[in-house]
């Protein structure tokens, strides 16, 4: 194991601390007081004194949610209130609860938000970070404004599982999700970014699954198998009150396309869907310019 001031990782991962730091958030944990514990970057309660509507960022399954969400804190951050925090058993966020559903991530989501005084919030979320938005909206129609649901397949079927497997090559999910070599690492990154990543040398991906996906590998691997989406073999949603922004990449291999369409169906009249050309799994990060200005338009409307 290389020293941390060797790891590309670790370097990158204190130039993302910096870039929040920048953007007015701070690192915070705050105790539920139910055995549950939530770090999340966030405002600094002292030195609020603009009114601005909040944003709450849920990030997906992978790294910690400053690898996932830069470009969307520093663009947001002079507009709103931006909240980051970081689901259940990724970074520093625990609990003793035996739950693993992305339920109960949402749950402990809207209590973190409660008890820090946020009553009324729009809220992003990415892939798995978007199931956990879906049922925030669901839980606090009056709580939630409005809704964006980026590269998230929230109406997933069964067979929509065994696909991805198919596309993967590989028998598990978990072995998908939570890459242990940079075999596995490249199988994940073929099928979520629309770039070829090939080049990239195993030493630095080694760092990489070290780094970012070796923490309560255990765990995480219940929350896969705790989810409550995709067990079914039909999508069974229901209609969101919230206006929705439903974002998805044309090259998406892990949530194809076509069920972006489909989810659009499924959550009402008041969804609606933007594509952006170019990009797979990852549009906030592939084309965070693009994806910004589109996100923005649709908080901002009234």
């Amino acid at each position: 194991m290389a020293p941390s001031f060797l790891s590309l990782v670790s370097l990158y991962s204190l130039y993302l601390r910096r870039c929040f730091t920048s953007s007015g958030l701070t690192s915070q944990t705050l105790d539920l007081k139910n055995g549950t514990t939530i770090h999340f970057w966030g405002p600094n309660p002292d030195q609020i004194t603009l009114q601005k509507p909040s944003l709450v960022l849920i990030h997906g399954f992978g790294p910690v949610a400053i690898w996932q969400w830069r470009k969307q804190v520093q663009f947001f951050a002079p507009h709103f209130h931006v909240y980051v925090p970081d689901l259940i058993f990724f970074g520093n966020s625990t609990t003793k609860s035996a739950e693993r559903s992305e339920v109960f991530q949402a749950l402990s989501v809207g209590k973190l938000l409660e008890s820090i005084g946020v009553k009324k919030f729009s809220v992003m979320g990415t892939s798995y970070g978007g199931f956990v938005a879906y049922h925030m909206a669901k839980m606090w129609p009056d709580k939630v404004e409005k809704v964006v649901i980026a590269s998230s397949g929230v109406n997933m079927k069964r067979s929509d599982n065994d696909a991805l497997l198919k596309r993967a090559k590989l028998q598990s999910i978990e072995h998908l999700m939570l890459p242990e070599t940079p075999s596995q690492l490249r199988t994940l990154t073929g099928l979520a970014v629309s770039k070829k990543l090939s080049i990239i040398p195993d030493f630095f991906l080694n760092d990489f699954v070290e780094k970012l996906y070796s923490d309560n590998r255990k765990e995480k691997m219940e929350l896969l198998k705790g989810l409550t989406l995709g067990k079914d073999d039909t999508a069974n949603l229901s209609p969101l009150q919230q206006d929705v922004l439903i974002l998805w990449g044309d090259q998406d291999q892990i949530f194809p396309l076509k069920m972006a369409t489909e989810l659009k169906e499924l959550l009402g009249e008041k969804a609606r869907l933007e594509v952006i050309e170019k990009t797979s799994h990852v549009p906030q990060i592939e084309n965070p310019q693009l994806f910004n200005n589109i996100v923005k338009n649709f908080l901002c409307a009234p």
